[in-house]
């Protein structure tokens, strides 16, 4: 059995086929996040980290399916990296980080209040996992792309030197051509 099959039925015995998000379930959704990074041809470690991006939950979505402080059971699960990234991801805090992530390379930890400084490693997964985040909310709510979508526009175009170009380009497709000029 595959990390992903794990991880799947790890998610289905934490209780995320229950719990209601755009689209359906937590579940459905973390599996979309996963798939798509797939078809966009990100990394294995993206991918684990995309179907488990909101365990610890996130600044966007406070619903936890493991304790922060009980990460040696994820990395079980998905490996050190995939791990770091789903930490990353969900400690964001995305109102003191987003904005200028293109110019710091840095996370604002918004359990510890801690600055991470991301590898070059780090800051292309980061970016993949939450912009395919996003585009999966959007498309499964149209209301959030009707309230959001100018500043994703806005966001993602600044983000396109950190992100792969398939993503990129993915974005492009589902949310139109952002101000390249706008700093975010």
């Amino acid at each position: 059995m595959g990390a992903d099959s794990a991880v799947r039925r790890w998610l289905r015995q934490r209780g995320a086929e229950t719990i209601p998000h755009p689209g359906g379930t937590l579940y459905s959704h973390l599996c979309r996040v996963h798939d798509r990074l797939a078809e966009l041809g990100c990394g294995v470690d993206a991918q684990l980290a995309g179907l488990a991006h909101a365990v610890y939950g996130t600044d966007g979505f406070d619903v936890t399916l493991l304790d922060r402080t009980d990460r040696a059971t994820l990395r079980k699960l998905v490996g050190d990296d995939a791990e770091a990234l789903v930490y990353l991801y969900g400690a964001c805090d995305r109102g003191r980080t987003w904005r200028k992530l293109a110019e710091t390379g840095e996370v604002v930890d918004r359990f510890t209040d801690q600055r991470w400084h991301l590898s070059p490693g780090q800051v292309q997964p980061f970016v993949d996992l939450s912009i395919v985040n996003e585009l999966d909310v959007i498309e499964q709510d149209p209301a959030t792309a009707d309230r959001y979508g100018e500043y994703f526009r806005s966001l993602f175009a600044a983000w396109a030197p950190i992100a792969s170009p398939q993503v990129t380009s993915e974005a492009q497709r589902l949310l139109g051509e952002g101000d390249r000029s706008s700093s975010a």
